[in-house]
């Protein structure tokens, strides 16, 4: 079973509520990928050209990866402006940039000449409690999930996930296994702020009738096919700004503009 130190399962423990509202986004650390010793500049996305744009039934088609059958999404029954697609950039952020505009369910990777890609993201009830800038300190691929104490309280027929202590030492064990059912989904990214876990994450869900509207208790969940993309687009140290709304610089028109991608 995956395990992870104490140091990091206390930090989790002690978020009081907190932990609660993010039911969906605790998960152990213990598979993080080492960074280097210096920060480094992720390089801006490339999107001439880019095969990830095409018509959303090609976006949302049924994959497999790492072993995991990835179902195709009914992408007819999601509003167009949330699948996948290029945009003109409403932020004024730096190429590389992530940029999350939590009042319209938009998550945004910014590129060079005016461009970003525009993915449709869902939200807890409450909105997003925590904004501001911070970085994607590290990624994972097919996470374990470890649902906090408070919400297996409140749900027991989740006990049989609770972290337990390994007799005799500093680490734990259980979670839920990866899979296509895990809350978590395909791929995980945790924001840090001042080298500090804010415990929000941008991770996969199997629950595409979620993107676009706030229904969970869980952070900023995208669908499988586009967490992937943009797990793929993004390195450790990418710097994520977490807004209410956008100050719209230029042209706010959210029309996608590469020739030969669908548009709206």
């Amino acid at each position: 079973m995956s395990k992870f130190t104490r140091r990091n399962f206390l930090a989790l423990a002690a978020t009081g509520v907190a932990s609660a509202a993010l039911s969906a986004c605790s998960t152990t650390s213990s598979e993080r990928v080492a960074k280097p010793a210096f920060p480094v500049a992720p390089p801006p996305p490339t999107l001439r050209n880019d095969p990830s744009f095409t018509e959303p039934q090609m976006m949302y088609a049924p994959v497999i990866d790492n072993g995991y059958d990835i179902p195709g999404v009914p992408f007819k029954k999601i509003d167009p402006r949330y699948y996948r697609q290029v945009v003109a950039d409403p932020t004024g952020e730096a190429p590389g940039t992530v940029v999350i505009d939590t009042s319209q369910h938009f998550l945004y990777l910014v590129s060079d000449n005016g461009e970003a890609i525009r993915y449709g993201v869902g939200l807890g009830r409450a909105g997003f409690e925590w904004a501001g800038r911070g970085v994607i300190e590290w990624k994972q691929t097919w996470p374990r999930w470890f649902p906090p104490n408070e919400m297996i309280d409140r749900q027991p027929e989740l006990e049989k996930y609770r972290a337990v202590q390994v007799p005799g030492k500093n680490e734990w064990e259980g979670g839920m296994q990866p899979g296509i059912q895990n809350p978590l989904g395909a791929r995980a990214l945790y924001i840090f702020q001042d080298g500090k876990d804010t415990l929000y994450r941008l991770h996969g869900s199997p629950e595409w009738a979620s993107i676009g509207k706030s229904v969970s208790s869980g952070c900023v969940r995208l669908i499988n096919q586009d967490i992937m993309d943009l797990y793929n687009r993004v390195p450790d140290g990418t710097p994520i700004v977490v807004t209410s709304g956008l100050q719209m610089v230029a042209n706010p028109a959210s029309q996608p503009i590469q020739d030969g991608t669908w548009r709206l």
